[in-house]
């Protein structure tokens, strides 16, 4: 079954399962990328902060010149750092060099923040002497946003959106947009469902991209602990129902909600299973029981890397 696709409200299209590389070691890029490729993925979701861009690019950039896969097939987002909201030209021109591209499909600010600028494409936080990160106060969201535009016009990013952003910074954003956001990538799957929000954002148009859409737990177990929906009763009456893994049942629901999934994975049987959550379908009282297993529980915190909790 082909992947289906969401169409931006600038009319372009995103397929609606993509693979992250968050956490994705260089040295298997290659060989992950071509298996996502080999398994019907085109979307694939980078940001400059993850360190692996150039690896990233050299691997889509082998599959173009053998013919694999057209550069047109694909959609490839990234994203701008915290240290570089003052220099989102500079910045994104850095991400095309390091993907080996002309523009990207989608340019996303990764965090609603601006830090101290530490060198273009850098990526990490300076911090002062107690461990808090350094605020960089020069530069306003609405300063940053009317960059991200700029690229727009300049042809570098066919899209434009955001990452990380809560209700009352979407509703600021829609303020003062004149290109609104394409989408707003946020953590969200069933121990976090956000529903608030989800809802705002698709009743103004703006798409949700499920980052974490797992939960975290499993993956990424020395960061946010073993907690994972993956794990969840209903999850697994639901995969035995359907015959299908937890993480099948846990992605569709996703796409039930038409929210995009990014999950992360660099096993090629992994890979694979992820993106055959397109084939089923889940009824109205599976989501109806997937909706009550709620927790309310972020799994993606910077507050240990950051000293400061830019949620609170």
């Amino acid at each position: 079954m082909a992947v289906p696709t969401i169409t931006f409200s600038n009319g372009k299209a995103i397929p609606a399962v993509g693979l992250g590389v968050w956490r994705a070691e260089k040295d298997v890029l290659a060989s992950t990328i071509a298996a996502a490729i080999d398994a019907g993925y085109r979307h694939f979701d980078c940001a400059a902060d993850y360190g692996n861009e150039a690896e990233v690019g050299a691997a889509l950039a082998g599959a173009i010149e053998s013919g694999r896969v057209t550069r047109e097939e694909l959609f490839i987002t990234t994203k701008l750092w915290n240290s570089d909201h003052g220099h989102v030209a500079e910045a994104l021109e850095q991400s095309l060099k390091n993907l080996r591209l002309t523009y990207v499909d989608l340019y996303l600010v990764h965090f609603p923040i601006a830090t101290k600028h530490t060198g273009i494409g850098v990526g990490g936080i300076e911090k002062d002497g107690n461990g808090v990160m350094i605020l960089d106060t020069s530069v306003s969201l609405e300063q940053t946003w009317r960059h991200m535009e700029a690229a727009v016009d300049a042809g570098k990013a066919r899209s434009i959106g955001v990452s990380n952003y809560d209700v009352f910074l979407v509703r600021d954003l829609l303020s003062y947009a004149r290109i609104p956001p394409a989408t707003n990538q946020i953590e969200t799957h069933p121990y976090f469902q956000r529903d608030s929000l989800v809802r705002l954002c698709l009743a103004h148009g703006i798409a949700v991209t499920a980052h974490t859409p797992l939960g975290g737990g499993q993956a990424n177990a020395d960061l946010f602990g073993s907690a994972s929906p993956l794990d969840d009763p209903a999850i697994l009456e639901l995969a035995r129902k359907y015959n299908k893994t937890p993480a099948q049942i846990v992605l569709r629901w996703g796409l039930e909600r038409q929210t995009i999934v990014i999950p992360k994975s660099t096993k090629p049987d992994r890979i694979k299973e992820n993106i055959d959550s397109v084939d089923f379908s889940l009824t109205p009282e599976d989501m109806a029981r997937i909706k009550k297993i709620d927790r309310n529980k972020r799994s993606n915190d910077p507050q240990g890397a950051w000293g400061i909790d830019i949620y609170a």
